[in-house]
């Protein structure tokens, strides 16, 4: 099955249109689809993004997009690939997507802010698609939700980039404001 959506690209693009652009982009039903757990998909999404399959890493972006499409979170903290008729465990070393891109608008209780993820999807920072900071063993791990129990990582320069808009508008707790949500960049309890 060929790729059929190509990455959304940031630059030049108003957040609305670009929020627009996501909002158009049709992703299959996977919350709908129940099968049976059939075994595991021998693939691995390594810290770096990185997709593997049976130890090699998957060299056509367009296949790792696709398969995205299709990945989900169990309630059990699984990652799952799942079709209408399989569902196969898949091992992601931290998170399934990494934010790479950063876009925003906007000051202070105004400000609206898009990732742009490494698989090319769009995800808009608000109270919907929440900022988590959690302190794992390598540090701490900037996080925003995507879909179906799905994070992203921050990148550092994009987590920078968050950092240098709270310290410039002073906010205490340190953090930022999204579509009328603030956001405070200190690890949670």
């Amino acid at each position: 099955m060929p790729e059929s959506r190509p990455p959304i690209e940031l630059r030049g693009l108003s957040l609305a249109h670009l929020q627009k652009l996501a909002a158009e982009r049709r992703l299959p039903p996977v919350e709908q689809w129940t099968p049976e757990r059939c075994g595991h998909s021998a693939m691995r999404i390594a810290r770096d993004g990185t997709w593997y399959h049976e130890g090699s890493p998957i060299g056509r972006p367009a296949m790792a997009r696709l398969f995205a499409t299709v990945l989900r979170r169990e309630k059990d903290g699984r990652h799952v690939l799942v079709t209408p008729v399989e569902k196969l465990d898949i091992d992601v070393d931290s998170t399934a997507f990494r934010a790479i891109e950063m876009r925003s608008e906007g000051e202070r209780e105004g400000r609206r802010i898009a990732f742009l993820l490494d698989t090319g999807d769009l995800v808009m920072l608000d109270k919907d698609h929440p900022l988590a900071i959690l302190q794992e063993e390598y540090g701490l791990s900037p996080r925003v939700a995507v879909r179906h129990g799905l994070e992203a990582e921050l990148a550092r320069p994009v987590y920078y980039e968050l950092a240098e808009i709270a310290l410039a508008e002073g906010n205490q707790p340190p953090g930022v404001w999204s579509n009328g949500t603030f956001f405070p960049l200190e690890a949670g309890e």
